[in-house]
């Protein structure tokens, strides 16, 4: 199953992909609105077998696929490889942060260049959703309670982020986290099968298969059901593997008039140009 947010003459809806169209699922603004429904499943069903509005594929629109998750937490550190190149051990435990719902944006929206800080750095991720109430689980329970994966950008400010040991300045900046473009749900993607592409003007930055995640998805929502819990529609930014701006000799980042675009396997891509902020 692959759900969207789509753009509709009534506003933004939350859709289902069903061939080579869209169905529109009624009365639910977004897909995190519509995972907030215990039955979504069964709602979701429906609207595939008496569809009240459909959108060709091709034609629609997709937004931000989740508008105010309650929960954005982030984990760095969390590829082998991307570990390597930052120059640091391999951890025990992951290392966590959180962003807030203004940070994101959708996954085809530009993103502002932050005239404060010229070190603007991609970071290409796949993202658990949570689709079900979760605390204190185990990885088995923890696997049942992810609705699916999708693609965000954690586009990071290094300047900022590194001013200090702590990582949130450098990553809470508004608009600077796209998102999307699907929700691909467990019976149609694995993540042990997926490769993680970034390119910025058409150049591959990072490629990777995310099987080299330190830390797996069902680990990630055990660990942090542990101290928290986590709700429909919360989601978790995995981490990103090696390849980033900063860690390249010379650095490179990114410029107003730079289209950097995140693609995995199985969901789709993101894509986004970077423009002034004015």
């Amino acid at each position: 199953m692959r759900l969207a947010t789509i753009a509709t003459p009534s506003g933004s809806r939350a859709a289902v992909e069903d061939g080579d169209d869209y169905v529109v699922v009624e009365d639910f603004a977004d897909v995190g609105a519509l995972l907030a429904d215990e039955y979504w499943q069964r709602t979701v069903a429906e609207a595939i077998a008496s569809p009240s509005a459909t959108v060709p594929v091709s034609e629609a629109e997709e937004l931000q696929l989740i508008t105010r998750p309650g929960k954005i937490v982030c984990v760095g550190l969390n590829y082998r490889s991307h570990i390597l190149e930052m120059g640091r051990d391999l951890p025990a435990y992951p290392t966590l942060f959180a962003k807030f719902a203004e940070t994101l944006t959708g996954p085809h929206e530009d993103v502002p260049f932050a005239p404060e800080d010229p070190e603007l750095d991609w970071e290409g991720e796949l993202v658990v959703v949570i689709g079900r109430q979760v605390r204190r689980a185990d990885e088995a329970e923890a696997a049942e309670a992810i609705a699916g994966y999708t693609i965000a950008n954690d586009i990071s400010m290094r300047g900022w982020q590194f001013r200090t040991k702590e990582w949130l300045q450098g990553k809470m900046w508004e608009d600077s986290t796209p998102l999307g473009p699907v929700l691909a749900t467990g019976d149609d993607f694995d993540p042990a099968e997926a490769v993680l592409t970034t390119t910025v003007n058409g150049e591959v930055m990072q490629q990777h298969a995310i099987v080299d995640l330190l830390f797996t998805p069902a680990h990630l929502v055990s660990y942090i059901s542990t101290m928290i819990t986590l709700e429909p529609g919360d989601i978790i930014l995995t981490g990103t593997p090696g390849g980033v701006g900063r860690a390249r000799d010379p650095q490179v980042y990114l410029q107003p008039g730079d289209e950097v675009s995140v693609s995995i396997d199985g969901i789709g891509t993101i894509s986004n140009r970077i423009v002034d902020a004015g």
